[in-house]
C-alpha cells in the first residue's frame, strides 16, 4: 500500500521504542501490540550485495542486476534491488537512497515496489 504512494513506512513500539522492519502487529522486544507508524528516510548505505547473472524464470529479463542489504539511517536493513547506471560498481558503503516503480503494464511483479538508488553526487 504505501509503495503505492511513495512513502517506505516502518512501525516503533510505544512501550520500548524499538524501531519494526518488517511491520508485524507485536514487537519482537517487548511483546507489546501498542506500535504507531512512522516513514522512514530512505536513505542508508550498502551493507553486501550479490550481483546476478543466473536468475529465477521471473527475473530473466532484468539479468543481470543487484540485489544488496541497505542499513538505512534509522538503523534498521532492508533488503532490495540496487539500480546503478551502465558502468556503474556497486560497493559496499555506498550511500543509497530509496525509490518507487509503479506497477508495470505488462511482465513481473504487477505491484508497486521499492528499489535503491546511489545518492545523486551534486
Amino acid at each position: 500500500k504505501f509503495c503505492g504512494m511513495g512513502k517506505l513506512m516502518a512501525v516503533r513500539c510505544s512501550r520500548c521504542g524499538r524501531l519494526v522492519l518488517p511491520p508485524r502487529p507485536m514487537c519482537p522486544e517487548c511483546y507489546s501490540t501498542d506500535l504507531g507508524w512512522i516513514q522512514l528516510s530512505g536513505r542508508g548505505r550498502l551493507e553486501t550485495y550479490s550481483e546476478v547473472y543466473v536468475p529465477p524464470k521471473n527475473f530473466a529479463s532484468k539479468s543481470p542486476y543487484i540485489i544488496g542489504i541497505v542499513r538505512l539511517a534509522e538503523g534498521v536493513a532492508l533488503p532490495g534491488q540496487i539500480i546503478v547506471d551502465r558502468g556503474e560498481k556497486a560497493e559496499v558503503g555506498m550511500e543509497l537512497r530509496v525509490d518507487f516503480e509503479s506497477a508495470p503494464a505488462e511482465g513481473w511483479p504487477q505491484w508497486p515496489r521499492y528499489f535503491f538508488r546511489p545518492v545523486d553526487r551534486k
